[in-house]
């Protein structure tokens, strides 16, 4: 009886439960899904049932369909770069709109230990993201920046496969030191120098898992670096991880690089005339029969491809932790135009950043890995192209040098003065590097429990990279015949570099009442640089290394810490007033002890005008700032140059004691009074947003001036067995003036046009320079060797001008505006041309740097196209007044060689290597990329999502400058026939799945 009561007892409870089982089974949510930002649907976002394992996507129209349990109340909605949103189920029908993370990105700026809205910043700050960088096949993270930003120069090195490129920041603020910004990767300040084996630091970062740069300008950005921020920095920040179910991306490119411009030399033929012409007899019988382009023979089309796979999304740990992540691959292998030039580069990257205890712990870990390796071609094959016979062949019957056409003396002896084979140099040298470099820190911020306002911040990190490599000299090669006795030679080397951070802060940040606001950070931080060098004997022999005969020498470990103190206050009045305070002290063991510790404070304010005076509402922004601080310099100072010491001398100055030689030490010279350089700055800035921010920009001037500038000057001959001595010498001045514009002059559901520039004026001067020097007609320090001659130097360091400001003879024209060979102006009219006569003219450094970029997008195809360019700087033409002249054909040393299309010009017998005429306007403007895009977005009906691009690199120069390349990054501006830039025409596609 009992059973039968409990079975019909069930038996109701199913009926009545069942019609909610089966009205729950049917009972459906629908909706779509859009951007906020720009209205357009949105395709493959992820809809979840809270607490369910139920899911659903939506399609291209952004609509989608999910069955939900009656009992559900909640619905999340996540898609990569979009802030996740859970939402209330309020019925049948659910629209959501998603905000863009990017949204986040264009308002917050990584500055100086944490970040800060744009609309709060009080210094010179300049963000560039992702969606802003240089299209193309960009191979090195700093050239994502060419252009983009006013004040910021970034000038390519050559177009060397994976080579680097000259930073500056608002000019250079040094002579000798150096003028590198300092470069913060995810918080981890990183050494400026490569390590051994690596042509560029920037190179080892994968530019494809860069997030967004920032560059800090004035003193009040970049004070809390202290003693390393004189020269600016640039803040790296990597992509983290995303909400959500994990993502795929992968994206391919594939490139094509050319010589876009060579050395304008002579034919064979035109060599041919010109010796004929002389009618020398030693000359003439010398004349090969060919019309060989050297330039030609050397250089090659360079492909290159590059691929990149990361996944993101995020794991759920439990019901309270969450765990973003992005994990990264990638690999790059480029040819670079000279023949053997190659680079590979494979990265990882791996992002977490969890939280626990309720949000309350943040912590983010970073590792990034790196393996490059390089093949380095021999770039005096370079010179060598334009200075070699064009009437010879590459190749002659079988000789000595592998077949190779060499200039050898009449007795058969190798002409050790001529010009070598400029493919020879190539192919008889095999130069090859592998460097591995690990970036990784952890990054805790806890959020105290009994005090939510305070946290406690930590940052602990690492940097360390290994470079090894091996150069072999094949013993067929000319310079092993003159040089190694035909033996051939191998040399190795190696070296490592690791630097260790910790950081420990404390931030308090509070919300006051009426538009009060306060942030404060207070912490200690040490951080320490060593070098290890393992040195190796050179090993002679006929071109294969033979175990046994390496001897190494004793491991050579140098270094340096820096011990730091820094505070920030950050104050908001009435929601209109910004003021900052900072304070940092460190100190340096790369100076004595009473010269080791700096102190750099600084201050910024900034009144939001618009709440002030404005209301109207086609006014979004206009913000006043003013900011002042003291910043430091001490990069580029060898380690121990206050402490007297002794090293080993040379393997050739050995000195013997019977049978035996033995190796001496020998004092080097030193300065125990080194100071590291400060500089003072005051930056006054407008920014400005107007038409729904469809308008915006900034203007900003500036006046740096830099004390105690470090440079090296002679010392008194035996005083030492050095000849110079780093001191400090004198005072640098930097003024100048910044504007930079966005717009976006039309705009409509289908198609958008955005047009963006900037502008800058920079101009620098020596104030003060201390020298032991009495003459008072002593016109500077003699700066800017050149090739050509012994000793000649065509710049000056000089009171009341540049840097490295020509310092070279007036040239003498005749009538028809031809330079006369070997007339100058009788400057100071002693009736004799001297050194005497040498007068300031022109500097290398441009007065105007200015970018452009410009896109259009209709409906699904965009296209874009970016530029930049300088003013007011001049290049002394080095090629031209080494090679140029007919001295190079009917070569003293009894070979013949070519010369420059100049010479045609100048009819010069000899060089004139201190003549202005060879100092040229190199003002330019470059189109740096044209590019083309196309978004197929989602395939069919799969959850792939495809995007191609094309574009094209090194597009055009426009200039007057008659070298090869108006843009140098050597600082002294003398060009010397670089490495030329290629031009690149690349082909990509992009897959997101």
């Amino acid at each position: 009886m009992y059973m039968r009561r409990l079975f019909a007892v069930m038996q109701v409870l199913v009926l009545l439960w069942l019609p909610a089982v089966l009205n729950a089974q049917t009972r459906t949510v629908t909706g779509i899904v859009t951007d906020s930002k720009t209205g357009q649907p949105l395709a493959g976002v992820t809809i979840t049932v809270v607490g369910t394992n139920i899911a659903a996507l939506t399609d291209t129209t952004g609509a989608y369909r999910v069955a939900v349990d009656s009992r559900a109340d909640r619905l999340t909605f996540s898609s990569i770069g979009y802030t996740e949103q859970r939402v209330p189920i309020a019925g049948a029908q659910l629209n959501v709109r998603l905000v863009p993370e990017i949204t986040n990105l264009d308002n917050v700026v990584v500055i100086a230990y944490g970040t800060r809205r744009k609309t709060d910043l009080t210094g010179a700050v300049t963000a560039i993201t992702a969606k802003d960088f240089q299209k193309g096949n960009i191979a090195s993270s700093e050239q994502l920046l060419q252009g983009k930003v006013a004040g910021l120069q970034v000038t390519s090195g050559g177009g060397a496969a994976g080579g680097g490129s000259k930073i500056r920041i608002r000019g250079a603020a040094s002579l000798n030191a150096s003028n590198d910004p300092l470069i913060v990767i995810d918080g981890v300040p990183v050494e400026g120098n490569s390590v051994s084996g690596s042509a560029n630091l920037l190179n080892t970062i994968n530019p494809n898992d860069i997030e967004s740069i920032s560059i800090l300008k004035d003193a009040s950005a970049t004070a809390l670096y202290g003693s390393r921020a004189t020269n600016g920095v640039m803040i790296i920040t990597t992509k983290k991880g995303a909400s959500g179910k994990p993502r795929f991306n992968f994206n391919t490119r594939g490139s094509l690089g050319v010589v876009a411009k060579k050395i304008d030399v002579l034919s064979g033929d035109q060599i041919r005339d010109i010796v004929n012409a002389s009618g020398n007899n030693t000359y003439i019988p010398l004349l090969g029969t060919a019309n060989t382009d050297w330039q030609n023979e050397i250089y090659r089309s360079a492909a290159g491809f590059d691929n990149n796979l990361s996944v993101s999304g995020r794991a759920d740990l439990g019901t309270s932790v969450k765990l973003p992540y992005r994990l990264s691959a990638g690999y790059l292998t480029q040819q670079g135009n000279l023949k053997t030039n190659n680079f590979d580069r494979f990265t990882t990257a791996l992002n977490l950043n969890p939280k626990f205890f309720q949000d309350h712990l943040s912590i983010n870990i970073n590792a990034k890995y790196a393996n490059t390796k390089n093949v380095f071609a021999d770039e005096g094959a370079i010179g060598a192209a334009v200075a070699f016979d064009p009437t010879q062949s590459v190749r002659k019957d079988w000789n000595r040098f592998s077949g190779f056409y060499e200039w050898v003396q009449a007795n058969g002896d190798v002409n050790k003065n001529a010009s070598r084979n400029p493919v020879a140099l190539l192919e008889l040298k095999d130069n090859r590097s592998s460097v591995d470099r690990f970036i990784g820190n952890v990054q805790l911020d806890y959020k105290l429990h009994f005090l939510p306002d305070l946290h406690v911040l930590v940052n602990l990190g690492v940097d360390q990279s290994t470079g090894s490599g091996t150069a072999i000299l094949d013993s067929t090669s000319a310079i092993s015949v003159t040089d190694f006795s035909g033996l051939g030679n191998i040399s190795r080397y190696k070296q490592s570099k690791k630097s260790q951070l910790a950081d420990v802060q404390l931030f308090y940040q509070k919300d006051l009442s009426d538009g009060y606001k306060i942030d404060a950070l207070l912490g200690h931080g040490y951080q320490d640089f060593f070098t290890t060098d393992y040195n190796f004997y050179n090993l002679y022999q006929t071109g294969k290394e033979v175990p046994g005969q390496e001897i190494n020498y004793p491991v050579v470990k140098n270094g340096y810490g820096i011990d730091s103190y820094l505070g920030r206050l950050n104050f908001t009045m009435a929601g209109n007033y910004l003021l900052t305070a900072t304070l940092r002290r460190d100190a340096s063991s790369k100076f004595s002890r009473e010269n080791r510790v700096g102190y750099f404070p600084s201050f910024a304010f900034a009144w939001k005008l618009k709440e002030a005076f404005f209301q109207s509402t086609s006014i979004n922004e206009l913000k006043l700032r003013l900011g002042w601080g003291i910043t430091g310099q001490q990069d580029g100072i060898a380690y121990n140059s206050y402490l007297p010491l002794y090293y080993q001398s040379q393997s050739s100055a050995q000195y013997q004691f019977g049978d035996v030689f033995y190796r001496l030490y020998r004092p080097t010279a030193f300065n125990k009074d080194l100071k590291w350089e400060t500089s003072g700055t005051f930056n006054a800035g407008i920014d400005f947003a107007f038409a729904q921010n469809r308008i915006n920009g900034s203007m900003d001037v500036y006046s740096k001036r830099t004390k105690n500038l470090l440079s090296y000057v002679d010392i008194a001959p035996g005083s030492n067995f050095d000849i110079t001595q780093l001191r400090n010498i004198g005072e640098l001045k930097n003024t100048g003036f910044e504007f930079s514009i966005n717009t976006v002059p039309y705009k409509n559901e289908d198609f958008s046009w955005d047009l963006n520039f900037n502008f800058t004026y920079n101009k620098s001067e020596i104030k003060a320079l201390y020298s032991n020097v009495k003459d008072p007609e002593y016109k500077g320090f003699p700066v800017s060797g050149i090739t050509g001659g012994t000793g000649n130097k065509v710049g000056i360091h000089a009171v009341g001008y540049a840097p490295y400001t020509f310092f070279v003879r007036q040239q003498v024209y005749d009538s028809g505006g031809k330079p006369i060979e070997g007339l100058y102006e009788d400057v100071n009219r002693d009736g004799k041309i001297s050194d005497a006569d040498n007068s300031y003219y022109k500097k290398p450094a441009p007065d105007f740097l200015f970018g452009m970029a410009t896109g259009v997008t209709y409906k699904k195809l965009s296209v874009g196209i970016t530029g930049h360019g300088m003013a007011g700087n001049y290049l002394y033409n080095n090629y031209n007044a080494n090679s140029a002249v007919l001295r190079n054909v009917l070569n003293p040393v009894i070979s013949l060689g070519n010369t420059g299309a100049n010479y045609l010009e100048t009819n010069f017998a000899n060089n004139q290597y201190l003549s202005n005429y060879y100092i040229e306007n190199a003002s330019f403007f470059r189109i740096d990329n044209i590019n083309m895009g196309y978004n197929f977005g989602k395939i069919s009906q799969s959850r792939f999502r495809l995007s191609v691009n094309a574009s094209v690199q090194n597009v055009a120069v426009f200039t007057k400058y008659s070298g090869a390349d108006p843009e140098s990054a050597n600082s002294s501006g003398v060009d010397n026939n670089i490495y030329p830039r290629p031009r690149i025409f690349s082909l990509g596609a992009n897959l997101d799945f």
